[in-house]
């Protein structure tokens, strides 16, 4: 924990927040895309030399909190779409608008998705710059 502290300090090529035993590691935001992970790391110290780390990739909470909206929405009006439809169809009503918006739900589900897959792999450039990071900070550890 001492070398990320030191860390936040001494370099501008990264923000480190550190909070109790939890370490985000991230890009300025000069460097940020819309894309841009951030790297989620919990420091439980074993003992007086001896740490457990774990890490964890991850998009800013902003983004995957807009993108489980989105989907959220898109599931419940595909949701009541379907309700729609199918009162329609124990009434003898027609029930093609309601089936086509589904069918266009589906697609925009799909769009979301791999939207979601692109963003990712367009960011593992900056996953890799977040990993080497890390790594150089701790080896800087001298015990």
């Amino acid at each position: 924990m001492e070398q990320f502290k030191i860390a936040k300090t001494s370099q501008k090529d990264f923000i480190v927040s550190i909070i109790d035993d939890h370490v985000f590691l991230k890009l300025p935001k000069d460097k940020q895309q819309f894309w841009s992970p951030q790297l989620h790391l919990e420091i439980n110290e074993d003992g007086e030399k001896t740490a457990v780390l774990h890490g964890v990739f991850g998009p800013n909470p902003t983004v995957w909190t807009m993108f489980m909206f989105f989907h959220f929405i898109v599931a419940g009006l595909f949701i009541a779409f379907a309700i729609w439809a199918y009162s329609n169809w124990t009434l003898d009503n027609s029930y093609t608008i309601q089936l086509g918006v589904m069918f266009l739900l589906v697609i925009l589900w799909f769009v979301l998705y791999f939207a979601g897959r692109i963003g990712k792999d367009s960011s593992k450039e900056e996953m890799h710059d977040l990993y080497n990071f890390m790594n150089e900070i701790i080896e800087k550890t001298n015990y």
